[in-house]
């Protein structure tokens, strides 16, 4: 019998796949409806827990000095830890239309409280910045840290109501450049010029969300970058973080002082640090050790390999909210997310350039890692919005309905009125 007379198979064998297995099993996870909200809760959570930790370890001098007792802000910020995951419970279950209704509630409540600051005997200085409220005692908050997450929400309302219209650039600037301006602008009256930027970057990012031209986002990066070094040339000390920035060394003992200890505390870290709770920086040498400079305690305890984790961590945060908001189709939900991810991806680009040395020191929280309530429950809510939408991606739904499925023949009897597990599954 020759090869032509040789029987032919019924069907044609598929060709073998040239994709690696390892390569098909990564896609098929992120293929999946629950995957970026499974991801987000565990990079989120991840990251809380490691800033429990730090803020341990990070104040644990400073708390000994000022209340001779080491776990004195600890214990405040488990207490903040313990109010802001319900809330982020809370924001996690709610829907989209639930987040818009308190879209002008959350701005004008911000405003107000960014008022109050101005009131003499309302609003307390901190480290020169007038920028807080106290309630008596150690109770105080920082209005400007709610209206990064009340003006997240308004914006991204606005745009949704504007949707068709955002094709004229009139529309995509009012009002929403006014209003931005007008907070903004109080924050800055407050000499806190580091939260400013990071309001300004969520407003040119928002503009950019939506579609504007290029010509017009590079004119509001032009026009903001200018309103910045004004307002950076008007304080003598903002300009000396400037100069220092650009030669960190040339006055270590009095300008450079944090930058250059911040420095020492990285490089000593070595690849896997000196070990949790042995940093040396944080006994008087590094000022903010537990707020504004956690980061630079985390790589002199934890070392180059904790650093580039926690750096993995924000980036998966980053990558999964640009995922969310790419996913869903309702123009909110898009507008939110990304307007979250922005915001948080802005105020860490900031801190971690600052400690490293790449960015002036402006003086910010970490997201999610720094001591701090005011910082700390935006933070949680905007991530609780973030698990709310993931829910809301293609498939979510149905998929969270099959994992709340019995999966055993005696769990479903309790279901069936008048039937016993043993006949449910003999049904089956």
């Amino acid at each position: 019998m020759t090869i032509t007379d040789q029987p032919k198979d019924k069907a044609a064998k598929a060709p073998e796949s040239t994709e690696r297995p390892w390569l098909a099993a990564i896609k098929d996870v992120l293929d999946r409806p629950l995957t970026s909200y499974h991801i987000l809760l565990g990079a989120a959570g991840l990251l809380l827990v490691l800033g429990i930790l730090m803020v341990l370890s990070a104040s644990s001098v400073q708390s000994l000095r000022t209340t001779h007792n080491s776990y004195t802000i600890f214990y405040r910020q488990l207490i903040w830890v313990g109010v802001g995951l319900p809330m982020a419970y809370v924001a996690s279950r709610m829907t989209p239309r639930h987040f818009r209704m308190l879209a002008y509630v959350a701005l004008l409540g911000s405003v107000f409280l960014l008022v109050l600051t101005y009131i003499p005997g309302i609003g307390k200085e901190v480290n020169g910045n007038t920028n807080w409220i106290s309630f008596g005692g150690p109770l105080q908050i920082q209005p400007s840290e709610f209206a990064k997450l009340a003006l997240v929400l308004w914006c991204a309302d606005l745009y949704a109501r504007k949707q068709k219209l955002l094709t004229q650039w009139k529309h995509l600037l009012v009002p929403m450049v006014p209003v931005c301006g007008l907070v903004i602008a109080l924050i800055v009256g407050q000499h806190d010029l580091g939260t400013s930027l990071v309001l300004m970057a969520v407003m040119i990012g928002m503009i950019w969300v939506v579609g504007a031209p290029t010509r017009l986002f590079v004119g509001m990066m032009v026009i903001v970058g200018s309103i910045a070094a004004f307002f950076v040339s008007q304080e003598s000390y903002r300009m000396q973080r400037v100069t220092q920035f650009m030669d960190p060394f040339a006055d270590p003992s009095n300008v450079g002082w944090q930058a250059y200890h911040a420095f020492y505390a990285l490089s000593t870290g070595g690849w896997w640090g000196v070990g949790i709770g042995n940093s040396r920086q944080k006994w008087g040498n590094l000022p903010e050790a537990h707020t504004d400079f956690i980061f630079a305690v985390i790589g002199e305890e934890l070392g180059l390999i904790g650093s580039l984790t926690v750096l993995g961590l924000f980036l998966t945060v980053a990558y999964v909210g640009v995922r969310i908001a790419t996913r869903n189709s309702d123009p909110f939900v898009r507008y939110a997310s990304a307007g979250i991810t922005v915001w948080l991806m802005a105020q860490t680009l900031v801190n971690l350039g600052a400690v490293i040395g790449l960015l002036p020191i402006v003086g910010i929280p970490l997201p999610l890692l720094s001591y701090g309530g005011s910082a700390l429950l935006p933070s949680l809510i905007a991530i609780g919005m973030l698990l709310s939408f993931a829910k809301a991606e293609p498939g979510a739904q149905a998929a969270l309905k099959e994992l709340r499925r019995p999966r055993f023949g005696w769990m479903s009897s309790w279901r069936t009125p008048g039937r016993t597990g043993r006949e449910n599954t003999r049904e089956r």
